[in-house]
């Protein structure tokens, strides 16, 4: 709550600096063309709407006074959803996100299935040309991956005598439980992706790829090396080695600990010969190779067979091919807030405000909509042990 007073007092006060990053195009597209007298007048009336929630939410007022008060301002529905769908974007952003460390953030076009289109070739080391002599020819191959985006959402309602009744607590939490829910939503199809519920997805991760563990077991800084041992084994279709950068685990929070005591230890202790019977002390050279340790709790929702046990390594995203996809709908890459305007008019005149709700049953309602999908892309760029 404390953060949708402070997005709002920043409204109130003019400072849009965070309020219109990466906006969408639903209510707020209202009123803000081109003219940029009209964008003025469009923030200023925002403005005044943040301030009467802000009042309602802090106990100034009462949510009936409000919805009088509403009244005096022209297009009061679509200037309150517009606070509503600034706030659930900020929400939105600030929410943690599992599958931006890992998959590579795309665009579709449209609904259709879509390729993301793949070019090997012509980076293998350089031939000598001798003097007088042609250069030597190489030949770029193709390959493609296929996925398209799906429609997700949900329709949030508020009934006129609950809004009456109460201090608008929940209308002062809907844009976060919205947000939270658009990040799960990412999330839950990231991780749905990787593994199903036997474990990790065994036509990805497979022994022929080179990708799987040979002799799963536990997390350890054993395993861990072998994992991107195996990493960085791989070879391009080339022949030439495959640069994963600083790579990525993905641990259920089972192993959270686990996994953290291991990267973020200060030093291990090892054996300089195989037949020596001393240790020396060295730094974490896990330190330097793990960019981060990303905990996904989806993991053992999904995965029922190995959730609590299966970890993963992925390869850095931005550097060559990555192993996931995100794919996002071009013009709406992030949740969009509607609000059903209301449907009704006074007898004796007069507007309705859209806390008092629609004809039939005075409701208030809402939908958020988020267009998303996604694919598994290079095996290459990824590792997968089930654990013991």
């Amino acid at each position: 709550m404390s953060n949708l007073l402070e997005l709002l007092g920043s409204i109130k006060a003019g400072d849009n600096t965070n309020v219109y990053e990466g906006d969408g195009t639903s209510v707020r597209s209202r009123g803000r063309g081109r003219d940029p007298r009209a964008a003025v007048e469009y923030d200023r009336r925002v403005a005044e709407v943040a301030g009467k929630l802000a009042d309602v939410i802090e106990g100034k007022k009462h949510p009936y006074v409000l919805v009088q008060e509403a009244e005096s301002t022209s297009d009061f529905p679509f200037l309150f959803g517009d606070v509503i769908d600034r706030s659930l974007l900020q929400a939105y952003a600030a929410w943690p996100s599992i599958c931006q460390s890992i998959a590579r953030r795309g665009r579709r076009r449209d609904f259709r299935i879509g390729k993301a289109f793949t070019v090997d070739g012509a980076n293998s080391p350089l031939s000598q040309v001798q003097q007088g002599t042609e250069y030597p020819q190489d030949a770029l191959t193709d390959g493609d991956f296929s996925y398209g985006v799906s429609k997700y959402g949900r329709a949030l309602g508020f009934l006129w005598e609950a809004i009456v009744n109460d201090d608008l607590d929940a209308l002062g939490q809907a844009p976060t439980l919205l947000a939270q829910a658009a990040r799960y939503t990412e999330d839950r199809f990231f991780t749905e992706l990787v593994v199903d519920v036997t474990g990790p997805d065994a036509t990805f991760f497979a022994s022929g790829h080179g990708n799987l563990a040979s002799a799963p077991g536990p997390l350890t800084l054993d395993s861990l090396q072998v994992g991107i041992a195996a990493m960085q084994a791989q070879k391009d279709p080339q022949g030439n080695p495959i640069f994963t950068g600083q790579v990525r685990l993905m641990v259920p929070p089972a192993l959270q600990v686990t996994a953290n005591n291991i990267v973020h230890a200060t030093q291990i202790y090892t054996a300089p010969g195989a037949t020596s019977g001393q240790q020396v002390a060295t730094a974490n050279w896990a330190a330097d190779a793990i960019a981060d340790v990303v905990v996904n709790p989806w993991l053992p929702i999904v995965d029922t067979t190995k959730g609590n046990t299966a970890w993963y390594l992925f390869a850095d995203p931005g550097i060559g091919r990555p192993a996931v996809e995100m794919g996002f709908l071009a013009g709406h890459e992030q949740p969009e807030v509607f609000m059903k305007a209301p449907d009704s008019v006074r007898v004796g005149g007069g507007v309705v405000g859209s806390l008092d709700g629609d004809f039939a049953t005075d409701g208030v309602a809402y939908k958020v909509r988020h267009v998303l999908g996604g694919t598994l892309m290079d095996y290459r760029a990824a590792y997968a042990n089930p654990g013991a």
